[in-house]
């Protein structure tokens, strides 16, 4: 009678740990580069959940390492200041076309990105910051002629393009920092009859500058005349027919007292002033 072997039984007790060592190995070679991210500095992160409520607008992921389960997204931002270049032209008050050159600096609002992605997602840029560059420089110039918006009120347009932009980046959770016009193009037609206005302005004030130089120095010279009479009269008033005398006859006592020879004659000379005769 031939003799029976009996086959070896696994034991699954044993092999237990050792399937949830390779489950954990698999699992992690194939979703491990899923579950990290890290977000570089000046960036923001919102999650999509697949199997959930979907987007998490409300939970922001600031710069670091951050754990996500695999079968969810990361959706990265960057939340420090941009930075936008536009060219357009507008027309004016008067119907003229006004080339005006922007910088726009602007960046999202960090603890908002959920909403700005929910609403716009990542080309809210194309979406949302240049059409509203174009309709505010459209709604300003529109107010303003041409020489106005080149000289005396660029800041004031400056001005109105920042608040019109800022409304519209507001309600979709972009905050404006700047608005910096770069250049402003008038037609070549109005530049000369600009230029030829401020000459003609600069030439009136340089008039008007000479005049008034030229009344003040008549009236200087007036009040100078004013005060060279009023002398006069004083020392024609103060000046007598006695004193004159008196002084003549000081001058000739003087000069009789000098180291000259001379013969002195009281009252020989006119107005019964001391005579001199003689001297070396």
């Amino acid at each position: 009678m031939a003799q029976q072997y009996e086959q070896p039984q696994l034991d699954i007790k044993k092999l237990t740990p050792i399937i949830v060592i390779v489950g954990i190995i698999l699992f992690l070679f194939i979703f491990g580069s899923k579950m990290t991210i890290t977000i570089q500095p000046g960036h923001a992160g919102i999650i999509f959940k697949q199997f959930g409520e979907g987007l998490d607008k409300e939970k922001v992921y600031y710069e670091g390492f951050q754990f996500i389960a695999p079968w969810n997204d990361m959706i990265v931002y960057e939340i420090r200041q941009r930075e936008v270049l536009e060219s357009m032209a507008a027309l004016s008050a008067d119907q003229l076309s006004i080339t005006m050159d922007l910088t726009v600096l602007y960046h999202p609002v960090a603890d908002k990105i959920g909403y700005l992605h929910d609403k716009n997602g990542p080309t809210y840029e194309k979406k949302i910051i240049k059409p509203g560059i174009r309709s505010a420089l459209r709604e300003v110039i529109a107010r303003h002629n041409p020489e106005e918006i080149n000289t005396t009120k660029r800041r004031e347009v400056k001005e109105q393009i920042t608040e019109a932009l800022k409304l519209i980046l507001a309600k979709n959770y972009l905050e404006l920092e700047d608005v910096l016009i770069r250049n402003i193009l008038l037609p070549q037609t109005l530049m000369d009859a600009i230029n030829r206005k401020l000459k003609e302005e600069q030439a009136a004030l340089e008039y008007e500058f000479k005049l008034e130089r030229a009344r003040k120095e008549a009236e200087r010279k007036m009040i100078e005349a004013e005060g060279v009479r009023k002398f006069q009269e004083i020392v024609n008033q103060s000046i007598t027919e006695k004193l004159l005398r008196w002084k003549g006859i000081e001058a000739t006592l003087e000069l009789a007292n000098s180291e000259n020879a001379k013969v002195v004659v009281v009252g020989g000379g006119k107005d019964g002033l001391p005579l001199i005769l003689g001297g070396n």
